[in-house]
C-alpha cells in the first residue's frame, strides 16, 4: 500500500515538474530571441545550456 501511494506521489511530481519545466523552457527560448535580436553572443550562450539541461531534465522525466 505505501509503494502504491508513494509511486502516486511521484507521478503527481513528474507532471507538475514537466509543467514547470516547459514554462522555463518558453522562457528561455524568448530569452533567446532576444539575444539573437541583440546580437548578444554571451547571452545566447547561456540560453542554450540552459536549454540544453532542460531538455535532458524532460527526457529523464518521460523516461521514468
Amino acid at each position: 500500500m505505501k509503494q502504491l501511494i508513494n509511486t502516486t506521489r511521484k507521478k503527481a511530481f513528474d507532471k507538475e515538474r514537466t509543467a514547470v519545466l516547459r514554462l522555463e523552457m518558453d522562457y528561455e527560448l524568448a530569452t533567446l530571441y532576444d539575444a539573437m535580436a541583440e546580437n548578444n553572443e554571451e547571452m545566447k550562450k547561456h540560453c542554450k545550456l540552459r536549454l540544453e539541461k532542460i531538455r535532458q531534465e524532460l527526457l529523464r522525466l518521460k523516461a521514468l
